[in-house]
């Protein structure tokens, strides 16, 4: 069975998940599964997915939704990533996170405007609820401080959903900026949050603004990412060239991505902490 496909395939959709994933962003009872109340339900959705940790920086995006009050009167805010109860998790730097939700939630009194959900693993539910989202003219964020691939970049994008996603590692060639999604800088957080205010009040003033970018990210996985171009690619590089050059080349493109990923989780911060030199006159 496919997971992943355009909200638009309307006899393919999963309807009888409708009623467990309705349940999931609206009921109003609080539980160790969801906590959070969306009081406007008529309001799209800027929905994430992801680790809770600190690379993920779902936190982050949290924070720069609450601080941005065009963002939040424009839309609600839903994110599926961790566990909501602190004893549950015995990862030190998960537990921090989970810590740093709960205050934020509290700082910026985001009660009545955001949906927190804990992870996931119901494939086919979570197929269907990129669509639901899909539905209320929602978005997708991958707000990580690096991604290598990006995985769930794609997976809303097959579905239809307008994304942004970081600018640092895969997404960055994913996504055509402006065309088919939108680059966000996760360490300008205030930049991102007024792209999707910007974002979404045009599709508020123009509603074809958004059918165009759902559009835009379809049809480029349709021409990069689908399953069949993989296996194309895959083949005809293997007539080209012997086997273990193409392994060979296709481990030094990712020794490359993991330097650039230390470069920018580690190494840039890192400078910043040396002193500069001093020339002695004396």
């Amino acid at each position: 069975m496919t997971i992943y496909f355009p909200y638009l395939e309307k006899d393919n959709r999963l309807t009888a998940l409708h009623g467990s994933i309705e349940k999931m962003l609206y009921d109003p009872k609080q539980t160790s599964d969801w906590i959070g109340v969306l009081n406007d339900r008529a309001k799209p959705i800027i929905f994430s997915m992801a680790r809770l940790d600190h690379v993920k920086n779902i936190t982050g995006l949290v924070e720069l939704y609450g601080k941005n009050a065009k963002l939040r009167e424009l839309a609600n805010l839903v994110v599926v990533a961790g566990y909501i109860d602190v004893t549950k998790s015995k990862d030190r730097e998960e537990i921090a996170e989970i810590e740093k939700m709960h205050e934020l939630i509290k700082q910026y009194d985001l009660h009545g405007q955001f949906r927190w959900i804990t992870a996931q693993t119901n494939r086919a539910r979570n197929g269907e609820l990129y669509r639901y989202i899909a539905d209320t003219k929602g978005a997708f964020v991958q707000p990580a401080f690096y991604e290598a691939f990006g995985l769930t970049v794609v997976e809303a994008m097959t579905c239809g959903l307008p994304t942004f996603a970081t600018c640092h590692g895969g997404p960055a060639e994913v996504i055509e900026n402006g065309v088919s999604g939108f680059h966000i800088d996760p360490y300008h957080p205030d930049q991102a949050a007024a792209l999707m205010a910007d974002f979404f009040q045009q599709c508020k003033e123009d509603l074809s603004h958004w059918k165009r970018i759902s559009d835009g990210g379809l049809q480029r996985i349709y021409e990069r990412y689908t399953w069949k171009i993989y296996s194309e690619r895959l083949m005809t590089l293997a007539g080209v060239y012997s086997f273990w050059k193409f392994v060979s080349k296709l481990e030094r493109r990712e020794t490359r991505r993991y330097l650039e990923m230390f470069y920018i989780l580690k190494f840039r911060d890192l400078v910043k902490t040396v002193p500069l030199a001093i020339e002695d006159r004396h």
